[in-house]
């Protein structure tokens, strides 16, 4: 379902008139534990929205059609089963438990946006920018189960328990083996060319 979801919006009622109603069917369905889907017109384009109850009003969230999104078998159906050692699946859960933290959307930024901001200002004022470097390809990991060692040495310590997340404290990168660029990551959905910005 993931796959077909496109932008999300706030729905109120506009009027004091149609607050009852709107509480009413929002209630009901909160109680059914269903949401609803309807059609709308957004950007001269017809859309399916799905409408779910959020807090006191409602989030709509507009769907992709069917030929908007890729079948995961073309990619997934290639993949080999591969048996996970139970040790190193223990190891790797203890390191995702030692770094789990809530959901803060504050602490992410668009880090390249602001390189781009920052690079133009730069320029208008005359400061010569230099040219980056391009960084150095990651090898690819030989023996997993070190990396994953590695990985709980290196990194800095933090409570199981606790749920915030320590500044400056970096994700566990690990290079993969096999397709490398823009081979291995291709998107969900198919270009399509009037897609909203999600907000």
């Amino acid at each position: 379902m993931s796959g077909y979801l496109d932008s999300p919006y706030y729905v109120l009622p506009n009027d004091q008139v149609g607050q009852e109603a709107f509480a009413v069917i929002r209630e009901a369905m909160r109680g059914k534990k269903m949401v609803a889907l309807g059609r709308v017109v957004l950007a001269k384009r017809e859309r399916i929205i799905m409408l779910q109850p959020w807090g006191k009003g409602l989030m709509g969230a507009t769907l992709r059609y069917g030929y908007e999104v890729r079948d995961q078998k073309e990619f997934f159906d290639d993949l080999p089963d591969v048996k996970i050692a139970p040790d190193m699946l223990k190891l790797a859960q203890h390191i995702l438990a030692s770094k789990e933290a809530d959901f803060d959307p504050s602490e992410f930024v668009d880090h390249y946006e602001d390189a781009v901001v920052e690079m133009l200002k730069k320029k208008q004022a005359g400061i010569a920018v230099p040219k980056g470097q391009p960084a150095a390809q990651a090898p690819n990991v030989v023996n997993l189960m070190d990396a994953l060692k590695r990985s709980i040495a290196g990194g800095k310590k933090s409570s199981p328990k606790s749920k915030k997340r320590i500044q400056g404290q970096s994700e566990m990168l690990l290079p993969i083996s096999g397709k490398k660029g823009k081979e291995a990551a291709r998107p969900v959905s198919r270009s399509s060319g009037r897609q909203r910005k999600a907000s």
